[in-house]
Formats: C-alpha cells, structure tokens, sequence
C-alpha cells in the first residue's frame, strides 16, 4: 500500500511515526549515513527523502525513473543517491540541492559510496551472463572490504564473485537453499556470514563464511 512504519527499536510494537506519500509498495527503504534522512524507493517509480530531525517531514521527492525502484545507495557524505530501477535507469540525484542530476556518473566520481547494491555499473557487469537481460538478479551487496559480491536470483541462488566482477569470466560460487527465488543478500559487516531472504518460501537463511 506503501506505507512506511517507524518503530522504537527497543521495542517494535511502539510506532513512533507512518509515512503514506508512496502511492505503491516500497521495495527498499535505507537511513543516510549520518542519520538524518531516511529514503524510501517504491513501485511507483519515486524515491521520498524524510527529515529525521523534523519527525519525518518530506524533504523532498525524486520521481525520474520511468519505472519501480528495486536499488539505491547513498553516498558516505549523505549529499548524493545513486537508483537503480526495473528498466535499468542508473540515476543520481543530488540531496543536498533536492535536485536530479542528469550528469551524475561524473559529478561524483571519486565518491565513496556508503554500500554497493546497485545491479549496473562497471563493477558488477560480471554478475550476468551476456544471454541474460540481468532481470533473474533480485540483490545485489558488496562486502565492506570490498572483496566479495553476493547476489541473490530467481532460481533460488546465492551468488558469490570477487568484487569487482568485470566480465562473465568471473565466475560465481552458487549455492542453493530456497526453495523459490531469492530476494535479498547481505553481508554482515564483518563479511564473515551472508544473509538471504527468500520470496515464497520467506525464509531467512545464514550463510558462514569459511
């Protein structure tokens, strides 16, 4: 339905605010990496940026994709958002300025990204074999030391390349643990363990890394 409930983390039954701008369902919801802004990506192709401090006041909305969002990342100095959608548009948005850049890709180069999930870009052109469109591949998450790729896929997999995957040379470890398609794959950040979260089988599954 797209609303958003915030809960007291220490105790999840109190909610504390619920957001309803998203007009269809949110598939990805993340907190800027210094807490002040929680960004929202739903179905009907938005992205919402909430002010923390002002009790999650709309701070602004970025409705550029022609499709839903299934991807985001922030950058580590919270000013920037780079969104991936299902007909695979990479945008960049500047949230500082509350504005879409259309010149994104070299506006922030030399950032640094707070997480890697995004399905598109020179470093994970790997993870998708030349005959597939990439649409089988529902997650994407790089370690935080930068090691390892996990992906998640529609035949039930979890993926593992090193990162960065420039080619389908790169080969995956694949196993399998669902009994449907796979949702989500995270990695703790210590990047001993991966998490994966299962669609219809909606199961959480640890994976130890060894």
């Amino acid at each position: 339905m797209g609303k958003v409930s915030i809960r007291l983390k220490e105790n999840l039954d109190t909610k504390i605010k619920t957001l309803k701008d998203a007009e269809e369902w949110n598939e990805v919801m993340k907190y800027s990496p210094c807490g002040k802004y929680l960004a929202v990506g739903s179905h009907d192709n938005h992205i919402y940026i909430y002010s923390v401090d002002r009790d999650y006041a709309l701070y602004a909305n970025f409705g550029k994709h022609n499709s839903f969002v299934t991807a985001f990342d922030w950058s580590s100095d919270s000013t920037f958002i780079r969104s991936i959608c299902g007909a695979y548009e990479k945008l960049y948005y500047n949230v500082a300025r509350k504005e879409f850049d259309a010149d994104g890709m070299n506006s922030t180069k030399g950032f640094i990204w707070s997480s890697f999930s995004c399905k598109k870009g020179w470093d994970v052109e790997g993870i998708k074999p030349l005959s597939e469109d990439g649409s089988h591949i529902n997650g994407v998450n790089v370690s935080k030391d930068m090691k390892l790729i996990a992906t998640a896929d529609d035949f039930g997999l979890l993926n593992v390349y090193r990162y960065p995957s420039l080619s389908v040379k790169h080969k995956a470890r694949s196993y399998a643990g669902h009994s449907e398609h796979v949702v989500r794959s995270i990695f703790t950040p210590e990047a001993d363990k991966i998490f994966t979260i299962g669609g219809y089988d909606k199961a959480v599954i640890q994976w130890r890394r060894k």
